[in-house]
């Protein structure tokens, strides 16, 4: 068996989890992230990174090399690869499970090549026509995220009737065009995109529905970590949100909401907390009377949610 098959057999297995919320722990090899830009940009700064997130505890480490943020610029495809290619080696020389964050089908095949499993494509095969071949080829999972445009202009499209029911909507019809288009069903991941095209009070309209994206039929990542509406809590009017870096109290809450909803995973920045604080929900989950499916949510399931109001 190949490097790059067991890699794929590796992340295949984490996808099928159900027992507790995974915990994804981000990578950023860039200059400009929202959150950590340029912290971790040079070359050892950001393998000496990666490594301590794989010690924290991540079940999987997404390495990235564009950011995402709104209004960001895109780097060359070979400036994307020079970033992310030489921690996803040593990474996956570790034994880690690895997902390359990427919209680029390039980046993605050459990720692949080096020793990732996953694919976390944050335009679901919107932005590059060759990304969606290129996962139903590989045979990879994919993650796939409701969007709806480049960092350069998504607040603009930030506009819905109904944001939940929408973004179900929307990204029920893409997973439709995945299945369609070869992606394996049972490798498909869904993300409702938190902070994309989206404001605050879409966010938190999002929140409070986590149970309802279980209605699409597939596991689900959830991305909240350090994002703008967190840092603007408590807040005063016209104070600036807080840095970064300040919101992982609030980012760790929104772990324990996707984890009672049932949300097969976390993306986070500081994954040593939230591994230990979802320890905890999973515990209290092993310990609740559930029909068969589950006690996360998943078919049959009750979420502790559920049992607290029951």
């Amino acid at each position: 068996m190949s490097a790059s098959d067991a890699a794929a057999l590796a992340a295949a297995a984490l996808v099928a989890e159900r027992d507790r919320t995974l915990v994804m722990g981000v990578v950023n090899v860039t200059p400009d992230s929202f959150s950590d830009g340029g912290v971790w940009f040079e070359p050892e700064a950001a393998l000496a990174h990666g490594r301590e997130v794989l010690a924290a505890g991540a079940d999987i480490v997404d390495v990235g090399g564009e950011s995402t943020r709104p209004g960001a610029d895109r780097p060359s495809v070979e400036e994307e690869l020079r970033r992310v290619l030489p921690v996803i080696r040593d990474l996956a020389e570790r034994g880690a499970v690895v997902s390359i964050d990427t919209m680029r089908a390039e980046v993605a095949a050459a990720a692949l090549d080096a020793g990732a499993g996953i694919v976390n494509d944050v335009s679901g095969g919107l932005a590059d026509p060759e990304m969606v071949p290129l996962v139903a080829r590989a045979g990879v999972p994919y993650i796939a995220m409701h969007w709806r445009g480049h960092s350069a202009d998504m607040q603009a499209l930030a506009a819905y009737d109904d944001v939940v029911a929408d973004v179900c909507r929307e990204l029920g019809s893409r997973r439709d065009e995945l299945l369609e288009a070869g992606v394996n069903e049972d490798l498909l991941v869904l993300d409702p995109g938190l902070g994309f095209s989206k404001t605050a009070e879409h966010n938190w309209a999002l929140m409070a529905a986590l149970p309802e994206l279980h209605e699409l039929g597939h596991p689900v990542l959830l991305g909240a970590s350090r994002k703008t509406f967190l840092g603007r809590l408590r807040q005063s009017p016209g104070e600036p949100p807080r840095p970064p870096a300040d919101r992982d109290l609030e980012t760790t809450a929104t772990s324990v909401m996707a984890a009672m909803a049932g949300l097969w995973c976390v993306r986070v920045h500081d994954v040593a907390s939230t591994v230990r604080v979802l320890s905890v929900v999973s515990a209290a989950l092993a310990h609740l009377p559930s029909t068969p499916g589950g006690a996360q949510g998943q078919e049959g399931g009750d979420t502790l949610a559920e049992a607290f109001r029951d």
